[in-house]
């Protein structure tokens, strides 16, 4: 099984930036790729990027530009850096780990909110 622990929330100025991460822990080799998506109240969960572990991303378009998902294969860590936040970033944000022929994983997700 593969558990996933995000970090990094809080509450920021629109026009701060926060650094989300999320640790893998359990049988990590059987991940192919992790991202981060997020879920405003009254919203359906959304896309924010994707990474795989070659280092390949992939963003939602209305994000490109201020959001950066990255990986640290070696500690099992994708980090997300926020910047430019703005008060429609504010959602709960999870972490997600898609695995060779095994269901997704999910972490618990870490609130943001940005204050205007």
């Amino acid at each position: 099984q593969v558990q996933l622990a995000e970090s990094g929330g809080g509450l920021v100025q629109a026009g701060g930036s926060l650094r989300l991460s999320c640790v893998a822990s359990g049988r990590t080799g059987t991940v192919s790729r992790m991202g981060w998506y997020r879920q405003a109240p009254g919203n359906q969960r959304e896309l924010v990027a994707t990474i795989t572990s070659g280092g390949t991303t992939n963003y939602a378009d209305s994000l490109k530009g201020r959001f950066t998902i990255s990986r640290d294969n070696a500690k099992n860590t994708v980090y997300l850096q926020m910047n430019s936040l703005k008060p429609e970033d504010t959602a709960v944000y999870y972490c997600n780990a898609v695995r060779f022929t095994l269901p997704d994983v999910w972490g618990r997700g870490t609130q943001v909110t940005v204050s205007s």
